[in-house]
């Protein structure tokens, strides 16, 4: 047995990465790419997105259809948050989002499953959206303020749902650590560069905490002591084959 096999950090590693290892290995080495469809799918929509509003016809549908501002109305907010999530940012690389997706949606999908990689997506991304016109009615002074020239940036693609689902993902699998670093890190963002998105980002993972809270709580209260659980029914007495009948 080497020193590396029981040292502190690969036990550390073996707690913190295992279970989350072990899940995605086993699923990709069984199933291959069709363990995630629906992070392919994202992928491919998110793609022809950056393609369209890359074309002089095609950039005012994208917008009309996913384009979300704080100054627009809070039910065309909530029409077009669903596809908001898959159209990219203008002033970023598309190839990051791209990664992101496929990244930490694929890794979310075989942990949690899709429809629930989406519904977590949609609460983070969600919050954010929500959290823009909170912000911009409290004063730009206020630690959580936004000044008024957010009102028309454009709040698109999925790096809202991307942190949410990282730190989803790590409760969900007690990667402690690794959620307190993604935390910490958006953090450092909004101190490094007090913008909108960094906002928004520390928004999603606030809803997605009391998503994580929620879940804990409901699950603690289903679980019975093994002490408190009533014995199980007894089994009906069956008669003996041309004998007489049990007495109840």
């Amino acid at each position: 047995m080497t020193a590396w096999s029981t040292s502190p950090l690969r036990r550390f590693a073996r707690r913190e990465w295992g279970p989350l290892y072990w899940t995605v290995r086993d699923t990709l080495a069984a199933k291959g790419w069709r363990a995630v469809p629906m992070s392919i799918g994202a992928v491919l929509l998110t793609t022809v997105f950056q393609i369209v509003q890359n074309q002089s016809w095609g950039f005012q549908p994208v917008q009309n259809l996913g384009s979300v501002k704080a100054v627009d109305p809070f039910w065309l907010a909530l029409i077009r948050t669903p596809l908001s999530l898959f159209v990219p940012a203008l002033d970023l690389p598309v190839w990051g989002a791209l990664l992101q997706m496929l990244l930490v949606f694929g890794i979310a999908e075989i942990c949690i499953g899709w429809w629930r990689t989406l519904l977590i997506g949609y609460v983070a991304t969600l919050a954010g959206t929500t959290y823009a016109r909170i912000g911009l009615s409290l004063s730009p002074e206020h630690p959580f303020g936004l000044p008024l020239t957010d009102r028309v940036v454009n709040d698109t693609g999925p790096s809202a749902a991307v942190v949410g689902l990282a730190v989803f993902v790590c409760w969900r699998y007690r990667a402690y650590v690794t959620g307190g670093l993604v935390i910490a890190a958006m953090i450092i963002e909004v101190a490094v560069k007090n913008n909108l998105a960094g906002k928004e980002h520390l928004a999603a993972i606030a809803a997605v905490m009391v998503v994580c809270l929620v879940r804990a709580t409901w699950g603690a209260r289903r679980r019975v002591p093994p002490g408190r659980r009533p014995p199980p029914p007894p089994s009906p007495t069956l008669p003996a084959p041309g004998g007489p009948q049990a007495v109840p």
